[in-house]
């Protein structure tokens, strides 16, 4: 099969079912009136290490309401990612309903906000590796009813807990992050194995 993205009805079931597995971002945000707002995305992902940035991808409209992420970070230019792991699944998908904007997703799904040390956004503290984000850029993607914001975040500051790191490296298996598959389904990442990079020598 060969398909046309642009004349595919529902080609966001192929590339979300393919593109797997994805990290989830759980993103809080304060809009310019204070209100705290948090929601998951898994079009996120890491993208240098110097500078040290990140982006999600965000649709501006949730249909009835614009998304309140996308519009808080614009407005503030601050946000936190904090990673989705095995324990705060079930709080993180409490959040993913469309909420009006006064209502606070740390309440709906029983987490604990924690103030950040840089931004305003405050950290979620059971999640056990958080990102302190200033935004770099908002990059404009899509058209008329399908427009997104692609958003690079600056990395102002890293909370990880201390018992995940091994030397210089996270312990994987400590961490244990959640990866999203298609529709409904998730991934949990125990079943890892490894594969030695090559190196180039001149001959």
């Amino acid at each position: 099969m060969i398909i046309d993205p642009n004349n595919f009805e529902g080609f966001n079931r192929v590339l979300t079912g393919v593109v797997v597995p994805r990290p989830i971002a759980l993103v809080s945000s304060v809009s310019r009136e204070g209100l705290v707002n948090l929601a998951p995305f898994s079009f996120f992902n890491a993208v240098s290490y110097q500078p040290a940035m990140l982006v999600v991808s965000i649709a501006r409209s949730a249909g009835w309401k614009d998304k309140d992420t996308l519009s808080n970070i614009e407005a503030t230019g601050e946000f936190v990612v904090n990673v989705v792991v095995e324990n705060i699944v079930d709080a993180m998908n409490s959040t993913a309903a469309e909420f009006p904007s006064d209502v606070n997703e740390f309440e709906v799904a029983n987490l604990t906000p924690v103030a950040a040390e840089h931004v305003s956004p405050p950290l979620v503290y059971e999640s056990p590796v958080n990102f302190e984000c200033r935004l770099k850029q908002v990059v404009d993607i899509g058209d008329c009813d399908h427009q997104y914001g692609l958003v690079i975040g600056s990395i102002v500051a890293v909370h990880i807990r201390d018992e995940l790191i091994e030397g210089h490296r996270i312990n994987h298996e400590l961490l244990k992050p959640v990866g999203r598959l298609a529709g409904s389904l998730y991934c949990k990442t125990d079943d890892t194995y490894q594969i030695a990079r090559p190196t180039y020598e001149a001959p």
